[in-house]
């Protein structure tokens, strides 16, 4: 989970926004639940409130949710989507907050001792506790870019990846005139992604030049040929949630400023990027992630097989800098504003 960093937006009560940068999500920034507040040690039990029973709940507790123990603002993270999985579940809740150290062996029996018959990982640390634990519980993930793929049929998974069939509705919105989308990645981690990719750009009429880069200097090399080939009306760049061809320090500064300089508009996966300068981009509503993976996790107790796989994340909210949309040309209307979650420079 430390290797991926994502940004967050928090809104208080007063409206201010505040900018974080979080391991693997996004959150809104609450006050933690009071379960969140002294999670230690290797394996922390808690029991969620009990909800009014309706028929179609599941037994107390068949539901469980192992997320990583870490400091805040990240637990306030979990917390976050924690809340909307116990919105959503129907029932009690187990929690099971892990650390990088925790016992395997342990946390197999917790499960078992409560009776666990789904259980729901959180972030890279939360997937990688529940690993060794026994197969025949069925796994739901969510917090994760994407899991190996030999893993997609074994599991449920919902990735902190947009789907880009939202990606493209967006950006149809905004910049109707936009007919080919050029992406530069790597195809090591988002060859899954350029598939559902080429699928939804034919649905909505786009172009999609997928371009492979498997090291930064070909992925600047691959940049600089897609704009010396750009038109400002015609073209829009896509950056991906991508270490390798959207690296903050050398590539990102250098793909913003050139999509400035040539009037190109610039969409994202991140969402400190539009605070930078790109156009927009979309990320995690967490309480609606939550409940999603609620959902999940209630159908597979139902024996629901069909979703199987891992697959983009659809509970998404817009940031948009209408900064850059000016400077390219671009106008949105008091209703299409309001429509924005977060809007750049900040109003």
């Amino acid at each position: 989970m430390a290797a991926v960093l994502f940004p967050l937006i928090s809104r208080f009560t007063s409206g201010t926004r505040i900018l974080c940068v979080a391991l693997g999500l996004f959150s809104t920034i609450a006050s933690a639940p009071s379960w969140a507040a002294g999670a230690a040690g290797h394996i922390m039990l808690a029991e969620a409130g009990d909800p009014p029973r309706r028929a179609d709940a599941p037994a107390p507790g068949s539901v469980a949710v192992v997320y990583p123990d870490l400091g805040e603002p990240y637990r306030s993270i979990f917390a976050t989507i924690i809340e909307g999985i116990q919105d959503g579940a129907k029932s009690a809740v187990h929690l099971y907050a892990v650390a990088p150290n925790t016992d395997t062996a342990e946390l197999n029996a917790g499960l078992r001792r409560h009776g666990a018959k789904v259980v729901i990982a959180l972030g890279r640390q939360g997937l990688k506790a529940v690993s060794a634990i026994e197969r025949e519980i069925p796994l739901v993930v969510g917090g994760v870019l994407a899991m190996p793929e030999g893993d997609h049929r074994s599991v449920t998974g919902i990735s902190l990846t947009p789907d880009p069939a939202l990606l493209f509705s967006r950006l149809r919105g905004l910049a109707p005139s936009v007919k080919r989308v050029t992406l530069v990645y790597n195809p090591h981690h988002n060859e899954w992604l350029v598939r559902l990719a080429r699928e939804a750009a034919r649905a909505q009429g786009l172009e999609l030049i997928a371009l492979e880069a498997r090291d930064l200097a070909s992925a600047a090399r691959l940049y600089e040929n897609a704009f010396a080939g750009s038109d400002s009306k015609r073209d829009a760049i896509w950056l991906p949630q991508d270490a390798t061809t959207v690296d903050e320090s050398t590539i990102l500064p250098l793909v913003l400023k050139e999509a400035w300089n040539r009037n190109v508009p610039v969409f994202s996966s991140s969402f400190l990027h539009v605070k930078k300068g790109a156009l927009f981009a979309l990320y995690p509503n967490n309480v609606e992630l939550g409940r999603t993976l609620a959902a999940s996790a209630l159908g597979v107790l139902a024996g629901d097989s069909r979703r199987r796989g891992m697959f983009p994340l659809r509970d998404v909210q817009m940031a948009v800098n209408v900064r850059t949309a000016s400077h390219i040309g671009l106008s949105f209307g008091y209703q299409q504003q309001r429509s924005f979650d977060a809007i750049f420079p900040e109003q």
